[in-house]
């Protein structure tokens, strides 16, 4: 590539370039201290000020004049204006008033810095370090001086809101959120580098087409493994030197945004230590990233936007609203019995860190009995303490014994059964042991999770010398320091962990407690997610909590609880504008929408357009006027040539509102036979993604019930099962032999999913696999792409599928049979009814007409009367 500069001015320029290059000198001083200062008075010390504030805060919280709370509050006062961050809480004290003043919920903490009792007696963190063992040194260690790292959760929708507070408290010269940089990966950079060059798309698509999509795939590695791709670079010249710089490109930067969470604040302007540049919102941006703020030593912090804050916010607002109580989530016990059965249960979807199907068979396995138990669940199912699951779980159960390397260890790791799970108690053992200071054990327990040969060597023989000093045996030392090796990357962070659960528990109480609330919150934090909805939806159901479908003058921007139901939200519906959803919300307050044309005349004629209309009418918005779906679609022209006679302006007022002669051309419905069930339902789904008014296979409940079939939600990877289904879409495709197979998207009333028929069994089925098919399908659970897929092993009709043919009932005298007959009577039919008495040892059949036709309702009484056990149809 390299070649001669020959002209005199190619000479020239590069002269010069060199003369600029040598010019340019920056040096730029690391490790710094730019700790920001919090405002004060001139005659006010902030470590006087923090400590007036954290000993009122401690009063507040109902724990002044306590031996343990006072010398705690007092030895973290020392350490932290000892360290030089006094400034540093004070500010992040601040940011926390601010936003409990100006009603933003905020988290009860994350991280190590729960573990700080001058953090939760300022409302930083909102978790007793003290009642749950948590560790200040864990946090901030004054034997290993580095920065302190308070990490803020706030609601995803007012973050920027904090923000801003601190850009105007603090002044925009002095603030700027953190500036990433995305870089060029190797797809990326060959692909900009092939534009540069002036290729055209189908040649920058046959370069992409060439590198594998593989995660963290380089070019040289794309190279290796791709003898196309080599031969393509080889083709040309041109290729030979697109490929060359790309090489060189690739890993650069190519991009700047912003970070997720970090802020920083500096006493000084901060131009004088960091380039910027403007930004999305109020704060500026710095143009280092993170790594290099903290080297240079300007402090991070983070604002998070937390989804479930914003989620538990909306909940306990609505409840308030809807019981007109005054909840706060202070008012939240964690010893709450109905709450802790749902985690028993496993019941936690939409709960914070709970709702994988992994962490949900731990809980109901373990049956936490209390907030502990939950903790403890949350920090270790995590890769590594997951091993430790099944000895937790036996030994709580008394399956197990439990068992301590020392007595004297048994206060440390009683909550958990004589299992280290979190990293505190690594700290505390060595503190015990070996007679460590608690920032010591911390220093400790970070050499030793490094797992190198001459450290564990090194401090071994510092933890036995130590317990030996202590009185107790080199042997006993040996084994409690092997323990200590063995789990020191296994321990979790227990403030973090604690600060998380107790969010899940608020969200899981509130979902025990107040289940419409709950799910309606739930269900608008998932706009946008079709298949999030349709889980919820289906989880409502299963709460006994009726869908309301959408409604011209109910709905709501987000969905709302009417009643004991849920309302469903205007924004689930597709092509209809956030902007026209709020403008006929607002038109709506001057008196309800009367019928469809008034809907029309009171809107926008700028805004109305035929497709809204059409998503507004097949969405069901309009069926309280009491006209079918399809007379409104052939009515839409007639209402919009009147409301363009109107001549509505921007605020929907026409010119000629009091003019009875235009009234009188006010169009009439054109009336048409309306749609069939499948049309409707599939319009339903078409435009708000979900089955509204029904799922098309509803009406086979019962029948699906008869037969044994599982919902799609419960299908597990490796089951075998019988499911009925939905078909929505096929795909046929041919295999490397020439056969064809197919894929299927099915669905029931709670899921959706992908099915697979192979050769086989496409050849066998094919009939079936038409879209709009209800079928009944015998399947093989497998994973496909990280995602469940059935394998279709038998295919049947839904609708013609036979019923079974007899009912067998269990009961224990004559008498009872009376009882049948006469429960029996309104389900008349033709399933056969079998009777065993248990007292006489008889089986009977009942007489034709005592047959019965099965349905829930016909189960539901039977078992209540007989006993689950004793009633079965097969």
């Amino acid at each position: 590539m390299a070649r001669e500069y020959t002209t005199e001015f190619e000479q020239e320029t590069m002269r010069v370039a060199v003369e600029i290059a040598e010019r340019c000198h920056a040096e730029v001083a690391m490790n710094q201290h730019l700790l920001p200062r919090f405002p004060l008075k001139k005659e006010e010390n902030a470590a006087e000020v923090l400590r007036e504030v954290a000993r009122l805060g401690l009063s507040r919280r109902g724990l002044d004049g306590r031996a343990e709370y006072e010398e705690r509050l007092f030895y973290e006062l020392d350490t932290i204006v000892r360290m030089g961050f006094a400034d540093y809480f004070l500010i992040v004290w601040d940011v926390m008033k601010y936003a409990r003043e100006h009603d933003i919920l905020t988290g009860p903490g994350r991280g190590s810095a729960a573990g700080s009792l001058v953090s939760y007696a300022l409302q930083i963190t909102d978790v007793d370090p003290i009642l749950y063992q948590l560790l200040f040194e864990r946090f901030l260690n004054p034997e290993r001086v580095t920065m302190p790292d308070i990490d803020l959760d706030f609601p995803d929708n007012k973050r920027d809101d904090v923000i801003s507070y601190v850009v105007q408290k603090y002044g925009m010269k002095h603030v700027a959120q953190i500036g990433t940089f995305g870089t060029l990966a190797a797809k990326a950079a060959i692909r900009d580098t092939a534009r540069t060059f002036g290729l055209n798309t189908v040649q920058l698509s046959e370069w992409a087409k060439l590198i594998p999509n593989q995660l963290g795939i380089t070019l040289k590695k794309a190279r290796e493994l791709n003898d196309r791709l080599d031969r393509h670079i080889k083709s040309s010249k041109e290729n030979e030197m697109i490929w060359e710089i790309a090489c060189q490109l690739e890993g650069l930067p190519r991009h700047i945004s912003t970070h997720a969470a970090g802020v920083v604040i500096s006493d000084e302007p901060l131009v004088n230590q960091v380039p910027l540049q403007t930004g999305s919102n109020d704060a500026l941006l710095t143009q280092y990233p993170m790594n290099d703020l903290e080297a240079i030593g300007l402090l991070k912090m983070d604002f998070l936007g937390l989804r479930n804050l914003s989620l538990l916010d909306r909940v306990i607002r609505a409840v308030n609203y809807n019981r007109k109580l005054q909840l706060t989530i202070q008012d939240i016990p964690l010893n709450d019995k109905r709450t802790l059965d749902l985690f028993k249960r496993g019941d936690t979807t939409g709960v914070f860190q709970f709702e994988s199907d992994g962490i949900r068979r731990v809980l109901r396995k373990l049956c936490p009995t209390s907030f502990e138990d939950i903790v403890a669940v949350d920090a270790l199912y995590r890769p590594g303490p997951m091993e430790q699951i099944d000895t937790f779980i036996a030994r709580k159960h008394g399956k197990q014994s439990i068992h301590y390397p020392h007595p004297d260890l048994k206060p440390i790791l009683e909550v958990t059964y004589g299992v280290i799970v979190y990293q505190e108690q690594i700290i505390q053992v060595a503190n015990q042991m070996a007679g460590f200071s608690l920032g010591e054990a911390d220093l400790l327990r970070r050499a030793v999770s490094k797992k190198k040969a001459d450290v564990l060597n090194e401090q071994r023989t510092n933890f036995v010398s130590g317990s030996m000093k202590k009185g107790y045996s080199e042997s006993s030392a040996n084994d409690v320091y092997d323990m200590i090796v063995r789990f020191a990357n296994y321990g979790f962070n227990r403030s973090h962990a604690a600060a998380y659960s107790k969010i899940a528990f608020q969200l899981a109480y509130l979902k025990a407690h107040f289940p419409a609330e709950f799910m309606s919150a739930l269900l608008s934090s998932v706009f946008g997610n079709d298949v999030k909805i349709s889980q919820y939806v289906a989880e409502a159901k299963k709460y006994g909590i009726e869908m309301l479908p959408p409604s011209i003058n109910k709905s709501h921007y987000y969905f709302q609880v009417e009643g004991d139901a849920i309302r469903y939200s205007f924004r689930v519906i597709r092509k209809v504008p956030n902007k026209f959803i709020l403008s006929f919300i607002e038109e709506r307050k001057t008196g309800l929408f009367r019928d469809f044309f008034d809907f029309c005349e009171r809107m926008p004629s700028k805004m109305l357009t035929r497709g809204i209309l059409e998503a507004l009418i097949y969405a069901g918005c309009f069926d309280e006027f009491g006209k079918e779906r399809a007379t409104l679609i052939a009515s839409i022209d007639g209402a919009l040539q009147f409301t363009n006679l109107l001549g509505n302006d921007e605020r929907g007022i026409n010119l000629f509102s009091d003019d009875d002669f235009v009234k009188a051309f006010k169009p009439r419905y054109r009336e048409v036979p309306e749609l069939s069930e499948q049309e409707r339902l599939e319009f339903e789904k078409e435009y708000t993604g979900q089955y509204v008014s029904a799922h098309p296979i509803s009406r086979y409940q019962d029948k699906m019930k008869q037969l044994g079939m599982l919902p799609l939600s419960e299908l597990k990877k490796g089951q075998k099962a019988t499911i009925g289904a939905y078909i929505l879409e096929r795909k046929v495709i041919r295999t490397k032999k020439g056969e064809n197979m197919c894929f299927l998207t099915i669905s029931d009333d709670t899921e959706e999913m992908s099915a697979v028929l192979f050769p086989e069994a496409y050849r066998n089925f094919t009939t079936l696999t038409e879209k709009g098919h209800l079928v009944a399908i015998q399947v093989k659970m497998d994973e496909r792409n990280g995602e469940l897929q059935a394998v279709v092993e038998q295919m049947e009709d839904l609708e013609t599928l036979d019923l079974p043919k007899r009912l067998f009932i269990k009961v224990k005298t004559k008498e009872d049979v009376q009882k049948i007959k006469q429960l029996t009577r309104a389900h008349s039919g033709s399933s056969v009814v079998i009777v065993h008495i248990t007292e006489t040892r008889e089986t009977i059949e009942l007489p034709n007409k005592f047959h019965v036709s099965f349905s829930n309702k016909l189960e539901q009484i039977l078992k209540e009367e007989f006993g689950e056990p004793n009633v079965v149809f097969k």
